[in-house]
């Protein structure tokens, strides 16, 4: 019987059980998939902390990549043999196998292995999404991200350069920030030891940025505001720090910011969205301007000590884990 990783209440890592799972055969429009790897994301620790409260139980993980075993009698975009990969719901990531709507599957290119496309997926995404449509970025201009170090943010620095981009990147400590510069910032902030909304406008000559890309949240929301160009946009995509509340829209209003909390699953909810993206994913990995790092490697039944040393930002880059 196949393995996964579960839980069956919120809390935290300790409450990741690995269990055996019953796993049948794929409905009309669903597929059956062999995980090979699986990627680690902060929304997984959400997700088990209740942040974004699940059913129970409930698998856990959202990004993976493998081998279609079998599909639905609706499906025909993939196949029994195809390698594939996917970034979205419904949690369960983080299992040897397991059924998931067939819709939510593309398919790897030769040249991409299982683990780069299993971290790749949902950061990658991710920050397609943010840079390319949330708000699309021009060759020149200087844009703010934050967390610059992690997974999502070193796809992002090494993707933005490749556009032209001058990208100012935080992060917790002088180690991570050389590591945002060598993935693409032309500025790197350390935001645990500098007013980063004073070094923004120091390196932007008080002129501010058009854009903030933030997944921290709580703890640099006001400051990313202060870092604001009028008129400007502050996507706030995650909640590393804790979520943003008690926001007083009056206080901003000297500014004309514009403020959005996008998620990848609105962005690709459409299948033709979802495969548009995924082609210029896969394709500036192809050509070799974007790397994917992964940084760290776990066995699938050391997921609550993962999610250990997310929570603790003793990561960068990407994890995967392994069945």
């Amino acid at each position: 019987m196949p393995k996964a990783i579960r839980f069956h209440k919120p809390g935290g890592p300790e409450v990741l059980v690995y269990e055996d799972v019953s796993v049948g055969n794929p409905g009309p429009d669903e597929a059956r998939v062999k995980n090979n790897a699986i990627g680690l994301n902060f929304i997984d620790t959400y997700h088990r902390s209740g942040l974004y409260p699940l059913t129970m139980p409930s698998g856990v993980g959202l990004e993976a990549a493998g081998v279609v075993e079998a599909v639905g009698s609706n499906v025909t975009w993939v196949k029994a043999g195809d390698r594939v990969a996917y970034a979205g719901g419904p949690p369960g990531a983080y299992a040897e196998v397991r059924l998931i709507p067939a819709h939510r599957l593309v398919k790897i290119p030769d040249g991409i292995s299982d683990q780069t496309a299993a971290a790749a997926m949902l950061k990658g995404l991710t920050v397609q999404y943010l840079i390319r449509r949330t708000y699309k970025v021009q060759a020149g201009q200087t844009v703010l991200f934050h967390a610059a170090a992690g997974g999502v943010g070193l796809i992002a620095g090494q993707w933005l350069k490749a556009l032209g981009v001058n990208a100012i990147g935080t992060a917790g400590s002088e180690e991570k920030t050389k590591l945002a510069k060598a993935h693409g910032y032309a500025h790197t902030i350390v935001y645990t030891k500098e007013d980063f909304a004073a070094r923004v406008k120091e390196i932007t000559g008080g002129k501010g940025v058009p854009v903030v890309y933030d997944s921290v949240g709580k703890d640099t929301f006001t400051g990313s505001l202060d870092c604001l160009e009028p008129r400007g946009m502050l996507a706030v995509f995650g909640n590393g720090s804790g979520p943003v509340t008690g926001v007083d829209l009056n206080v901003w209003a000297k500014g004309s910011y514009y403020v959005t909390r996008p998620s990848l699953m609105t962005y690709t909810a459409k299948r033709e969205d979802l495969e548009a993206s995924a082609a210029e994913l896969f394709d500036v990995i192809k050509s070799g301007k974007v790397k994917i790092e992964i940084n760290q490697t776990y066995a699938l039944k050391d997921a609550a000590q993962a999610h250990r040393d997310l929570e603790s930002r003793k990561t960068t880059g990407s994890t995967v884990l392994v069945p």
